[in-house]
């Protein structure tokens, strides 16, 4: 769905061009977008509950789900084979989504996985920047209003007096915004992947995705003498729900019912994930959230279902041109 995502890394064709937001919404996709959105919110809470480092909760969120993805795909029936050309682009995908999940991780450490959520969101103005450069494509006059608000909303959420701030906080806005960067890339890849000829099925494709970003996280952190010893049976099950639920279920149940929703309501719902992250983070890591951190967040959120819908409306006007 364009200029529509999640942390599980969805992407999927825009059902608006098909239904119209006046008609009546199918019960059962829209559960499982809820149900998905809310599974994946977790996904920052178990990156910061578990005593490991950021690398290795990488490793083992795709390595879980990865595993768990290609069991399903080839439950199926689906297929492995295809053209060399595609195995770049699958490729491609997972390099980024290495390099997104590495910064989005760190940032969670730094800021808590409220901030750090919302920030990996803000995907969607690097999206629209990257497709206006490259492809030409309209930059909605929602979504360059939504921008300044999303900046009023992340000063909020920080705190105006940045001489005061905790230490680590810039740190960790550094690695956040990042993620939104190199998670706009994995967006652009990913989709590019299910573009093309002879692509592989959406659940197989996914899978290598993962799997291939294990290899990636894997081969980097021999570099880096990062140990993926798991050091209690607490922090091994965390692990595996995170990659099962975060990385398996939660991303199936998004990916089979996106593209059965009006885009607008799709765009809408998705914000469920940073909007919980941000909750869990108050009540489950005692986040220092006053009235006016409060304001921020849901002006930051509320930007980013703005830059959405903004640029869904654009996309739409262009191809009906």
């Amino acid at each position: 769905m364009k200029k529509t995502s999640s942390r599980a890394g969805s992407g999927s064709v825009p059902y608006a061009a098909v239904q119209s937001t006046t008609d009546r919404l199918p019960l059962g996709p829209l559960l499982r977008v809820l149900a998905g959105g809310t599974m994946i919110s977790f996904a920052a809470v178990f990156v910061k509950l578990v005593n490991v480092g950021p690398s290795t909760s990488v490793f083992y969120r795709v390595f879980f789900g990865g595993v768990a993805l290609l069991i399903l795909a080839l439950a199926r029936g689906e297929r492995l084979r295809v053209g060399r050309g595609i195995w770049g682009i699958v490729l491609a995908a997972a390099f980024f989504f290495t390099l997104d999940l590495e910064a989005w991780h760190r940032s969670i450490l730094y800021v808590g996985p409220g901030l750090a959520t919302i920030l990996g969101n803000f995907q969607v103005f690097i999206l629209a920047f990257i497709g206006a450069v490259v492809f030409k494509e309209r930059i909605s006059l929602r979504l360059i209003m939504a921008l300044p608000l999303a900046i009023g909303g992340l000063w909020l959420l920080l705190g105006v007096d940045v001489g005061g701030l905790p230490e680590g906080t810039i740190p960790g806005v550094i690695f956040g915004l990042l993620t939104a960067v190199f998670y706009a890339c994995y967006i652009l890849t990913l989709r590019r992947s299910q573009g093309v000829a002879g692509r592989l099925p959406l659940i197989m494709n996914m899978a290598v995705v993962s799997l291939g970003t294990a290899l990636f996280s894997g081969v980097s952190s021999q570099f880096h003498d990062v140990s993926f010893a798991i050091p209690s049976l607490q922090d091994g099950g965390y692990l595996i729900a995170y990659g099962l639920l975060c990385q398996g279920v939660g991303w199936v149940l998004l990916s089979s019912a996106l593209p059965k929703l009006p885009a607008a309501v799709a765009g809408l719902l998705m914000l469920i994930q940073p909007t919980l992250s941000f909750i869990w983070d108050i009540l489950l890591f005692d986040r220092p959230t006053g009235p006016l951190g409060v304001l921020g967040a849901c002006m930051a959120i509320f930007a980013i279902w703005v830059g959405i819908s903004g640029q869904q409306a654009a996309q739409r006007r262009t191809i009906n041109k």
